[in-house]
């Protein structure tokens, strides 16, 4: 009997060992896929730094550099602000900027962590962000101009006009941020994205996800320039602060509103369904001014991959109205 329930015992355990070392190889195969992606992404990144061509002028803003870039000549002045996340405003915002630039004097600002602009400590709130970008206008000799800006600005443009109200003309979002639409109390996952990042992770989904420039009219030297700038800038650590802040900063501006003589105009999507009630918060929002209007177009949250001469030729009208 005793013999039985040895034999038993040694068959029993046979399978086990066999578990556990499939168990071990495999976690030994994941160790060295994540090292293999860690090393490749460092070493792309040091490759691609040499690659990425400058472009804009920095500017001398607490003691960093921000890059902006200014294109046209046009005696009125249109300062561009990026949406959360672009990772090269300028070369995102490139298709407006040629449509702008024969009628106006385009200013597009790189914030800290974005572009070709360095990273900071300092924390990303709303008001600091304004401040930075507020300090890098004075540094051009711009005081008068009118702001636009994309999706997660119009929270900093929202700040920026009513702490520097004799400073802007109109403010025109492009599918702009509304400070009471929903979701934005909730958290989100800050280790999630910073692991994906300094993993190399991030680039290898880039790689084997859908390209997202595939139906745009960029040119394919943009394309390359703005997907090595992504690889360089995505959850970087100033980018991740400002995920942090993203809650706080959108329930400080609940308190604030669009002043009731500034001119604005509001593109946004017709059919937005990630956000509830996105054309009545906007038409809202347009109430608050005396010259407030919302246009809708047919097309995805960044309007102005696609859109961009409707957005000009409409802004444009709207102007001469307002003025």
């Amino acid at each position: 009997m005793k013999r039985q329930e040895e034999g038993t015992k040694k068959r029993m355990r046979k399978p086990l060992r066999i578990i556990l070392k499939s168990i071990g190889a495999l976690a030994g195969l994941m160790v060295l896929f994540l090292a293999i992606v860690f090393i490749v992404n460092l070493v792309c990144n040091k490759v691609e730094q040499g690659k990425i061509e400058p472009y804009g002028q920095l500017v001398s803003v607490d003691g960093k550099h921000m890059n902006v870039l200014i294109q046209g000549e046009g005696e009125e002045t249109v300062v561009l602000l990026p949406g959360f996340g672009t990772a090269s405003p300028a070369l995102d915002f490139k298709m407006l900027v040629d449509e702008l630039s024969p009628f106006y004097k385009v200013v597009v600002v790189e914030p800290f962590g974005y572009g070709l602009s360095d990273e900071t400590d300092k924390e990303r709130t709303a008001d600091n962000m304004v401040t930075e970008v507020h300090e890098a206008l004075q540094q051009l000799n711009i005081d008068r101009f009118t702001l636009m800006g994309h999706s997660i600005a119009g929270i900093y443009g929202l700040n920026y006009v009513n702490k520097y109200p004799n400073e802007v003309n109109a403010f025109i979002g492009i599918d702009s941020s509304v400070p009471t639409q929903g979701g934005m109390n909730d958290g989100f996952p800050l280790k999630t994205f910073e692991f994906l990042n300094k993993s190399g992770l991030l680039r290898l989904i880039k790689k084997v996800g859908n390209d997202p420039y595939a139906s745009l009219a960029f040119d394919a030297h943009t394309v390359e320039q703005s997907k090595m700038i992504a690889n360089k800038n995505n959850n970087n650590d100033t980018t991740l602060n400002e995920m942090k802040n993203i809650s706080s900063n959108f329930k400080a501006a609940q308190q604030l509103k669009f002043p009731k003589n500034l001119p604005v105009l509001l593109f946004i999507q017709a059919d937005n369904k990630s956000v509830e009630g996105w054309i009545p918060l906007h038409e809202a929002q347009a109430k608050d001014s005396v010259r407030g209007k919302v246009i809708k177009f047919e097309a995805d949250h960044y309007l102005h991959h696609t859109k961009s001469k409707e957005i000009v030729e409409d802004f444009r009208e709207f102007m001469e109205q307002a003025s």
